[in-house]
């Protein structure tokens, strides 16, 4: 089954880390990944000319199938009329006019929801019920077996750290209706740290017998990583196979100007049990951070 690059928070603008960025275009070809996702901030402040620097930026990666959405620093923050008027103008224009993309691959169908709210909310974002319904109807129509993951820029679950960041409203109903859904997976950004875990950390559920795994990104290429991720850049390798989902976690490492694996993190498809560890499991990634 497909394995896919998962990149985010690049901010293109002053606190872009070009050493970083050179060492995710360099690496790149030799996960073979099958499909990019990019989870939002491809800009510090959503101007032409950071956006045509990402556009760059992406189109050196390897040519595969991507998917990407905006985040909340991809609108005007201090351009108020384009922000109340056109918020996404740039971004369509220079990036993709798609804002709720949907990306199909074998086995694997992916949903990205446009979880910015320029003129409400522009910092914890929303997802609204028609996105919501639209995900319901998109996940129905897909073969019983598909891998169904979700991808949107702000978080629906905390950072498990001393940061408490605030969740968007009304999160744990869209975790409902995703569990309710059989989504396996969450992507995300915003967080500027990554964090590995599952919805059944922090949301008691309708369904105590499977959560979410939920895969946060750091931030791939610029210096606003935060908390234990202060001055780090990240992201993450998804593989999914018939009985388990893989997240290899990858830190850039400035004294050595590359990225390399630092963890990674073993999960059963919703109706399975790991009887034995897969093959993947065996990899040690323990590094020294400096």
């Amino acid at each position: 089954m497909p394995k896919i690059l998962h990149i985010s928070d690049l901010h293109f603008g002053a606190p872009y880390l070009q050493e970083a960025g050179e060492a995710l275009q360099r690496i790149a070809p030799s996960l073979a990944p099958d499909a990019i996702v990019v989870s939002g901030d491809l800009s510090q402040r959503a101007k032409r000319h950071q956006f045509e620097e990402a556009r760059s930026f992406l189109d050196r990666l390897p040519k595969l199938p991507m998917l990407v959405i905006p985040g909340n620093h991809d609108v005007p923050l201090y351009r108020i009329a384009e922000r109340l008027l056109n918020p996404h103008k740039l971004y369509c224009e220079l990036i993709t006019p798609d804002l709720n993309p949907v990306l199909s691959l074998d086995g694997i169908i992916l949903v990205g929801l446009d979880s910015t709210s320029p003129r409400r909310a522009i910092t914890n974002g929303r997802v609204h019920r028609d996105q919501l319904e639209r995900c319901e109807k998109i996940f129905t129509e897909a073969p019983p077996e598909t891998v169904r993951i979700v991808v949107a820029h702000h978080h629906f679950a905390p950072g498990p750290d001393y940061l408490r960041d605030r969740t968007m409203p009304k999160a744990r109903r869209a975790i409902d209706c995703f569990v309710d859904q059989g989504v396996e997976m969450i992507l995300g950004g915003h967080l500027h740290r990554s964090y590995i875990g599952n919805s059944l950390d922090f949301f008691p559920g309708n369904h105590r017998d499977r959560g979410i795994i939920i895969v946060q990104c750091g931030t791939t290429t610029s210096t606003r990583g935060r908390g234990r991720e202060r001055n780090e850049n990240t992201f993450n390798v998804i593989d999914a196979g018939p009985d388990f989902l893989s997240v290899v976690h990858y830190m850039y490492f400035e004294a050595r100007g590359e990225f390399a694996p630092v963890s990674q993190h073993v999960f059963p498809r919703l109706g399975r049990q790991l009887d034995a560890p897969p093959h993947v499991s065996g990899q040690s990634f323990a590094q020294p951070l400096r």
